[in-house]
């Protein structure tokens, strides 16, 4: 009998040991965690109210006399091309950073309103745990992915086309940086006794068809292999696509991308990135690219490969990063470039670096600062460059 009571003693002094060895951010991160979404709570069951009443519209419910694909084709144009005063029905040209208000978007809004409904109702299903907003998210689901009369078709090679030029482009493919929180949603309720298995089923091969897509059509290797936030972009939704389907290849082989090809080609030693400091709108697409790096750690990283400690040899980091942008986000006067050509009032909004950033290196500063920032931004171009709107579902 005494051995027994050794032996439980020397159990619970090796529990109480190990629970309080553990490292402080473990206490922390959950704190964090606990505190944003107390932050959104009321903003999220408002989204997630409207998102019930919603009815589904997908890509075949508009179409532009413009667009070289058919029903089921998302079709977009290039933001930054305008008709040519010196020949206007001819070919369109270039005049970066400024936005053609002209141009075909409306699939481009379907995928952002459906984007706004899963993320939202995957939010509420994580902190009520009410099957309705489950059931509902199916529906939606179900017009994108599986009904043949309303579904897209599983690649972009219409999207942002140019006319007189170009019947798509690579660039697009950042269009479906909307359907992040699609994927993620169904991975938050996948768990749900309701949830239709067809559909999940259905969903889960739509997106191992575009995973297949973005990694063997030229568009795809296009955008790839592009210098600046269009790789970040590509790899990071392709990140947040493969994580639903299990894919763990292309998750190792984006890990890998993003320690010896994104980070260290993109980041400067100061934690800048001089492609994005090079453009018209140089804090705003800083921001984009952050948040796009940022998300890459959050949706990556693992207890064996954990990319927010990873360190290029001339220490380049995620943490650098947050760290050279955030005093501007602080304090926006002390911006020294430019100010961006457009929109440049509309930034920073609560940002998913800070909020991340904060959460896995304890930096109080930066999660205040993402408490005080807009969580609905109202502005369309914003909302574009925000595909991660609802941060509750990636925790």
């Amino acid at each position: 009998m005494k051995k027994i009571y050794s032996t439980v003693f020397i159990a619970i002094i090796f529990i109480i040991q190990t629970a309080f060895s553990l490292p402080g951010n473990i206490i922390a991160e959950s704190k964090i965690e606990k505190e944003a979404e107390a932050t959104l709570k009321q903003q999220i069951l408002k989204e997630a109210a409207w998102a019930l009443q919603q009815q589904s519209i997908t890509v075949t419910a508009s179409s532009s006399p413009r667009s070289a694909g058919g029903k089921h084709d998302f079709f977009s144009e290039a933001d930054y091309f305008w008709p040519d005063p010196k020949n206007p029905d001819g070919p369109y040209i270039n005049r970066d950073g400024l936005t053609n208000p002209d141009n075909f978007v409306a699939h481009r809004k379907a995928m952002i309103r459906f984007s706004k409904i899963i993320g939202a109702l995957a939010s509420a299903y994580k902190i009520t745990g009410d099957e309705k907003y489950v059931k509902q998210a199916a529906r939606h689901l179900n017009a994108w992915f599986v009904n043949p009369e309303t579904l897209m078709n599983p690649n972009l090679l219409f999207a942002q086309a140019v006319k007189g030029k170009f019947t798509g482009r690579n660039y697009g493919i950042i269009d479906t940086i909307h359907l992040m929180e699609v994927a993620q949603g169904v991975l938050v309720m996948e768990s749900s006794k309701v949830f239709d298995k067809q559909t999940v089923a259905a969903t889960k091969n739509w997106f191992a068809q575009y995973i297949n897509w973005l990694n063997t059509s030229k568009p795809g290797i296009q955008e790839k292999t592009v210098k600046n936030n269009h790789a970040t972009c590509w790899a990071m939704q392709v990140a947040a696509f493969a994580k639903l389907c299990n894919d763990q290849p292309t998750l190792d082989s984006l890990r890998i991308r993003y320690k010896t090809i994104l980070l260290p080609e993109q980041m400067a030693v100061n934690g800048s990135f001089p492609l994005e400091l090079a453009r018209t709108k140089p804090y705003g697409y800083s921001i984009f690219n952050l948040d796009a790096m940022t998300m890459l750690c959050q949706i990556l990283s693992t207890p064996k490969d954990n990319l927010w400690k990873f360190e290029t040899a001339d220490g380049k980091s995620i943490r650098k990063g947050i760290a050279y942008l955030y005093p501007f986000i602080a304090d926006k006067k002390s911006w020294t470039l430019t100010p961006d050509v457009m929109y440049w009032e509309n930034w920073p909004v609560a940002q998913p670096f800070l909020l991340f950033g904060a959460n896995e290196y304890q930096e109080s500063s930066w999660f205040s600062t993402w408490k005080t920032l807009e969580h609905q931004p109202p502005v369309e171009e914003v909302i574009r460059n925000l595909p991660v709107r609802n941060p509750i579902i990636w925790f």
